[in-house]
């Protein structure tokens, strides 16, 4: 029986160094939606999860955490890993045809298409004793 959406709740998802975990994060992203009353966002959160995750699996060499938090009606969607130097999204594409052509390319699209989706999105970096890496985040309204 889905839950009350009004409450808020938090998961975290620690993965290893692998690219098959991306894939453990969009079906664990899904049923937690699923188990939440939300469905109605999985589409665009998978598609925001696994750009951040991807980024976090392909860009940097240790393991890396999603993390999901929903509060007063928008989830939270965010990816930790170990390199504390800052994302790079890709340039704007300058035309409809250039946005296109990035569309089809398989890599550096990733924080483009979160630009593009999320309401918000932004990254820290994070320091906890000896632990250092970053921390990068959208938001998605339920509206």
């Amino acid at each position: 029986m889905p839950q009350d959406v009004s409450e808020p709740w938090e998961y975290t998802l620690h993965i290893p160094h692998d690219p098959r975990a991306v894939t453990v994060c969009r079906r664990t992203l899904r049923l937690i939606l699923t188990i939440h009353g939300l469905i109605r966002l999985t589409d665009v959160a998978e598609l925001l999860a696994t750009e951040l995750i991807s980024n976090a699996v392909r860009h940097t060499k240790g393991p890396a955490a999603l993390r999901l938090r929903w509060r007063d009606g928008v989830l939270r969607i965010g990816a930790w890993d170990g390199d504390p130097g800052p994302p790079e999204p890709a340039p704007a594409p300058a035309s409809a045809t250039a946005l296109a052509d990035a569309a089809e390319t398989e890599s550096g699209r990733g924080l483009t298409l979160v630009q593009a989706c999320a309401d918000v999105w932004g990254w820290h970096p994070l320091a906890r004793g000896t632990d250092r890496g970053k921390y990068v985040w959208c938001d998605l309204g339920a509206a």
